[in-house]
């Protein structure tokens, strides 16, 4: 049974989060020959983790990336062997399965390794003195000092590294708890690879470290085009729909399956997100359909659960400006220019004022950690369908077709989505 991990983009949105946490469910209810497990390559914004929360679920726990490590190789041993017990011991587990090294205990506590190369230097010395063995000695009475110890997360090429360095047939591994297995030689003849399942995107630049190491097996993605390179045909549901947690929807249907109301309830959740209660261009018959559904299934009228989801949202004068730009930033590269699009949902844009200059000094250094070329902040107010767009010094904001309302900020009436109005707007502007 191989393990599958199903992940979003980095800066997790809710869509990102619950597609991910549905089509695991889904899946693990299909192929009973491999577990999907949801997880998240970012941290949280504190609305996202709030309305999660609320839900009362197991949120997707965080991976830092998916990069081959000694965990997905280490060796554990059914041979409980005790130090004070007699070489005779090892004697009879060499009989059937010759391993090149085998984990010791004193009094239950790991002790050491004990390998191949022990016995056989051991053996080699007696043999040499008189040409016979006149005694057996104990397991601890062999072993040579043992070699460095290996975190259970170091990565496969490093621990590799080590272990040749080392000298020695195996090393012990170690994770917070204390030894957890062993590895050897044999153990870094291949390299693994990690399952993986995209969902909410399919490019590598907006996906998991290391990501370029693994092996995809699926995507399910509402937005354009710039997929990874796979070895071999896989799965890909890619549909122009306003939510990633419609196309999961979707394929509980196309499966003859229902979600439970659990699980109903966070896929309507990162659909209404996603598509601003319906309110998005991005919306379609399709999301519209599944929100419903999906509602009904779960118990909760439509309108008002997707209200009280933005009333928990607090206003970016109550929020970090770093984090909250960064909960929901997106980097395009056109023609030569690397651009940030972070996206903001708000309940008013009146207090705007009161915290643009702040957000302003915030984009500006995002724009030169990150090394972009332009660097822009789509602040929307979700309840009366009316967004403001925060943008950094560069020469495509002459071109954009909103009205200038102050130095680098400009007015949007009517614009929700960043994908589907916002980017072709900054795609034709840095083409001017």
């Amino acid at each position: 049974m191989s393990t599958i991990y199903i992940t979003g983009h980095k800066n997790p949105d809710l869509d990102s989060i619950c597609s991910a946490y549905g089509y695991a469910k889904l899946m693990n209810l299909q192929d009973h020959d491999n577990t999907y497990v949801p997880i998240r390559c970012g941290h949280l914004s504190d609305s996202t983790r709030g309305i999660l929360e609320q839900l009362e679920i197991d949120i997707p726990e965080y991976r830092r990336d998916v990069y081959p490590k000694v965990k997905d190789v280490m060796l554990t041993s059914d041979h409980k062997i005790e130090a004070d017990d007699l070489l005779t011991v090892v004697a009879a587990i060499y009989e059937k399965n010759n391993p090149s090294a085998i984990p010791v205990c004193d009094k239950g506590e790991f002790y050491g390794l004990l390998t191949v190369d022990d016995i056989t230097n051991w053996t080699m010395r007696e043999l040499s003195r008189d040409n016979k063995i006149t005694s057996i000695p104990t397991v601890r009475g062999i072993m040579t000092a043992q070699g460095p110890i290996i975190d259970s997360n170091e990565m496969f090429d490093e621990a590799k590294n080590m272990l040749l360095g080392s000298g020695k047939r195996g090393l012990a591994v170690y994770d917070e708890n204390g030894y957890v297995g062993f590895v050897t030689r044999r153990c870094f003849l291949n390299v693994p690879r990690n399952n993986v399942i995209l969902v909410d995107h399919n490019e590598s630049s907006q996906s998991i470290r290391g990501i370029e190491t693994a092996n995809i097996v699926g995507i399910l993605d509402h937005h354009r085009l710039d997929a990874i390179k796979t070895d071999h045909p896989i799965f890909i549901c890619a549909e122009p729909l306003g939510s990633t947690c419609t196309i999961v929807y979707q394929q509980y249907i196309r499966n003859n399956r229902t979600p439970d109301p659990v699980t109903a309830k966070v896929l309507l959740t990162g659909l209404i997100s996603d598509t601003l209660i319906l309110k998005s261009p991005t919306t379609t018959g399709d999301d519209v359909v599944a929100a419903h559904v999906l509602a009904s299934m779960c118990k909760v009228d439509l309108n008002e659960y997707g209200l009280s989801m933005f009333s928990r949202v607090k206003g970016l004068n109550e929020r970090d400006p770093k984090s909250a730009i960064l909960s929901d930033f997106k980097t395009y590269t056109e023609n030569g220019i690397k651009i940030g699009i972070g996206q903001c949902e708000v309940t008013t844009l009146n207090d705007l004022p009161d915290y643009k200059d702040q957000y302003a000094a915030t984009l500006d250094e995002i724009k030169t950690l990150q090394g972009l070329g332009w660097a822009v902040l789509m602040i929307t107010d979700v309840i009366h369908e009316h967004s403001a767009l925060l943008c950094t010094e560069h020469r495509g904001n002459r071109y954009l077709p909103y009205k200038a309302v102050d130095r680098n900020l400009f007015d949007m009436p009517h614009v929700m989505s960043r994908k589907k109005q916002l980017l072709p707007e900054i795609i034709h502007a840095v083409g001017e």
